[in-house]
């Protein structure tokens, strides 16, 4: 450890080069403090594409966290906070640009071509070893859905899904659920893509599909017909799963795009805009 006296003739040795030296606008954007009061505001934020904000999701862009596969348009709930989080950034709705990123690629080691991503992704402990999440916007449960007439449809526990032949995403929070608290006889079907999972249903392929909640109300209203959610359940035995928005690890957004989901929570607005989008979830009986 360096004595105080030597600290202070290094602190005055390096006052005194950033004195001499020409200023570089870029480099003093990049030192400036998290903690003054300017370092949250649009014109301090390192960005991938400087003066927009780039906002990733993957397409197909699903009903209800999109609508009408137009992730721009501000409405589903995802877009609505993803625009919400934009504002409290400074950024007006045409100062946004959106991004196509799969699924899995978004939480995957890397260097990211978005600032952040909104896709329903579940914080979890090894995600979080290869990107960076903000603070949770969305508390999740895990929904089963199976067709109106078949073997599961009637089952009101999970023990009585063990035998259920089900479907999941790769790379979803749904399949460690159905792994760890499902545990069903056989192994789960797993798909590349959503669509895949869905359709298997529809076709007999698989018993019952395991999906966020309320994907599944999309799902029995509009793409599944006959369909039905046996009901919901807390996808781990420990804390929420919450969605977050995903960042590059180390990005320095991080804090500035937290203090905004923060002051979205506390105003209310993300209540708000949870209930405007995502109101039908809370009506699925619980399997224990």
């Amino acid at each position: 450890m360096a004595r105080p006296s030597m600290l202070i003739a290094l602190g005055a040795l390096a006052a005194a080069t950033v004195a001499c030296a020409p200023v570089d606008e870029t480099a003093t954007t990049a030192a400036a403090s998290p903690t003054s009061s300017t370092a949250c505001t649009k014109d301090q934020l390192t960005l991938v594409n400087q003066g927009k904000l780039t906002i990733g999701t993957d397409k197909p862009a699903f009903e209800p966290w999109f609508k009408d596969d137009d992730p721009a348009n501000g409405q589903g709930f995802e877009s609505a906070v993803a625009y919400a989080v934009a504002g409290e950034l400074g950024f007006d709705r045409d100062e946004v640009q959106w991004e196509t990123v799969k699924f899995d690629t978004a939480f995957a080691p890397g260097e990211k071509r978005f600032d952040f991503d909104i896709n329903q992704v579940s914080i979890t402990p090894d995600r979080a070893k290869a990107v960076d999440f903000s603070n949770g916007y969305y508390t999740v449960k895990q929904s089963v859905v199976t067709l109106g007439d078949g073997k599961f449809a009637g089952a009101a526990s999970l023990a009585e899904l063990k035998d259920a032949k089900i479907g999941v995403q790769v790379g979803t929070t749904a399949l460690d659920a159905v792994k760890s608290v499902i545990q069903p006889s056989a192994e789960p079907n797993v798909y590349n893509e959503q669509i895949d999972s869905i359709n298997a249903l529809k076709n007999g392929q698989i018993d019952a599909l395991v999906l966020d909640l309320p994907t599944a109300f999309y799902v029995t209203a509009a793409q599944v017909e006959g369909s039905k959610i046996v009901g919901q359940f807390s996808a781990t035995g420990g804390g929420p799963e919450e969605f977050g928005l995903v960042m590059e690890k180390g990005s320095g957004l991080k804090s500035c795009v937290d203090k905004a989901v923060d002051k979205l929570k506390s105003n209310g607005d993300l209540d708000k805009i949870e209930q405007q989008w995502l109101s039908e979830a809370a009506g699925a009986p619980e399997l224990k």
